[in-house]
């Protein structure tokens, strides 16, 4: 059965008993057998051409997968293997509204980072790394409508007060993949942050290395681009050119 399913999922178009079997090395009779049995529960479904395709049941099957999926206990290992190797404050977040909300952080216990990045705060997406990773995959209109609400107030001098700023770093970000914190939420700290995606290839997730500007390393975006991988692989993503 399962050489039968993997067959037409290789099958560009529905694929005759004879392809089939000649695919999976079964007996036209035994291909047949599964075939129908799979037919009955909605696994696979039957042309009138004497063609099979897999069924709606996949589909249905799917969506519950992904439903169930967390995306933190996907995450944690991959956070905890990249505090390990870097010996920093490794932050997960997601995006709520015009916020970031922070899902799950490693500590660095080298030095205390304030509230904004403790697990369950918020914090406004442009003066965040990880918010402007969403920032980025948004539309320019949608972008332009989140100034205008919230007006891009700043935190500190080195925040992104102004439109026009944001909208040049943002470019940059949808280049590189790639977001900094240039100590805009506090002084004293910088983040580099990079996107999850899941299986349809959208953000659902960042991925950040907080730490105090004088500790930042310049290998840190690699080893974030493998975490990041690695769990946007986990959730279904695989990996194509997203830009023309």
């Amino acid at each position: 059965m399962m050489s039968l399913i993997d067959a037409l999922a290789d099958a560009p178009e529905p694929a005759s008993l004879k392809s089939l079997s000649k695919a999976t090395g079964l007996h036209p009779s035994t291909a047949h057998r599964i075939l129908a049995a799979m037919t009955h529960s909605r696994l696979v479904e039957r042309y009138e051409a004497g063609t099979y395709a897999l069924g709606i049941r996949f589909l249905e099957l799917g969506n519950v997968v992904k439903s169930r999926f967390n995306i933190r206990e996907i995450a944690l290992p991959f956070m905890q293997n990249l505090h390990e190797s870097i010996g920093e404050a490794i932050n997960l977040g997601i995006r709520d509204g015009d916020e970031i909300v922070y899902l799950e952080r490693t500590s660095s216990g080298r030095s205390l980072v304030r509230v904004v990045y403790l697990v369950g705060a918020r914090a406004p997406l442009h003066l965040t790394s990880l918010g402007k990773l969403f920032l980025a995959a948004d539309t320019t209109a949608n972008i332009r409508a989140y100034a205008e609400r919230t007006g891009l107030p700043g935190k500190t001098p080195y925040s992104l007060t102004s439109l026009d700023q944001l909208e040049k770093e943002l470019e940059t970000i949808r280049r590189t993949d790639l977001a900094y914190d240039n100590e805009e939420a506090e002084v004293g700290l910088r983040c580099v942050a990079m996107p999850i995606r899941n299986d349809e290839g959208l953000v659902v997730a960042g991925l950040s290395i907080s730490a105090p500007t004088d500790r930042h390393h310049s290998d840190w975006p690699e080893q974030l681009r493998k975490a990041t991988e690695s769990i946007s692989y986990a959730l279904g993503y695989r990996q194509q050119a997203r830009y023309g």
